[in-house]
């Protein structure tokens, strides 16, 4: 399953093999954000979610996510989303490296034809960069390219008084996903300044979507009001619909 070069090849309906070059799936965050909003260059959008075995997300996260999704990109060809279950690599954490070097090894979607591919990873274990000061929840760390660190999402969730795990996992997926498109200022040009230069790439609206807080749980647990899963202010959305989305 793994790829030792900078192309891959599928079988199209034609039975005919195509070669994709999947450098264009290996990009820095926010270089497809154009793409992934708007169906000039790709009428489809195709996520494969691989997930640790017991960290499945849930139907009402995905509901959420594909809600989420269809409300902002312009996909005439639709957005589907795959899952598919792996065992666990068995590391109790996981730098970015590791990361990226998991997907190189798992990854089978990359960009073919008019579809735009886009791969997601439910882990186990910790972020090798959590600290006393914040647990990651979820990094976005190519352009078509992040994890969500669902264990970690699980031990939070499990506190008294804190927001379930469909609330969490989807506020970290769709916060994660905003940085793949581009926000804030990282491939979708702002309209207002309202980046958090401080925190590099968020909102500066303490209850918008992208603020920094929603990638730590305990910043997260405290961001969250009422159970309600956070959404792009007004400032973010301008800057999405000036690259082409909804």
């Amino acid at each position: 399953m793994g790829c030792s070069s900078d192309s891959d090849s599928n079988v199209n309906d034609d039975g005919k093999e195509q070669s994709n070059n999947i450098t264009e799936n290996r990009k820095s965050v926010g270089e497809s954000a154009g793409d992934l909003l708007d169906d000039v260059n790709y009428e489809e959008l195709y996520i494969e979610i691989q997930y640790v075995q017991g960290l499945k997300p849930s139907t009402s996260t995905l509901d959420h996510f594909e809600n989420f999704l269809t409300e902002r990109l312009r996909k005439s060809g639709g957005i589907t989303i795959e899952l598919v279950e792996i065992p666990s690599p068995g590391q109790d954490t996981y730098s970015i490296t590791d990361v990226r070097n998991l997907e190189d090894d798992i990854r089978t979607a990359y960009n073919q034809g008019s579809t735009l591919k886009v791969f997601g990873l439910f882990l186990d274990g910790a972020y090798s960069e959590n600290s006393e000061n914040g647990s990651v929840l979820g990094v976005a760390y190519r352009n078509t390219s992040f994890v969500i660190f669902a264990e970690t999402i699980r031990e939070f969730s499990g506190q008294p008084l804190a927001p379930s795990t469909t609330v969490l996992e989807s506020t970290v997926l769709d916060h994660e996903f905003g940085h793949l498109l581009g926000l804030v200022n990282a491939g979708t040009p702002l309209q207002s300044a309202h980046q958090d230069t401080e925190h590099g790439r968020h909102c500066t609206a303490e209850d918008c979507l992208m603020f920094w807080t929603a990638e730590t749980g305990e910043g997260l647990i405290n961001m969250i009001s009422g159970g309600n899963i956070p959404e792009l202010d007004a400032a973010c959305l301008a800057d999405l619909q000036a690259n082409g989305g909804k």
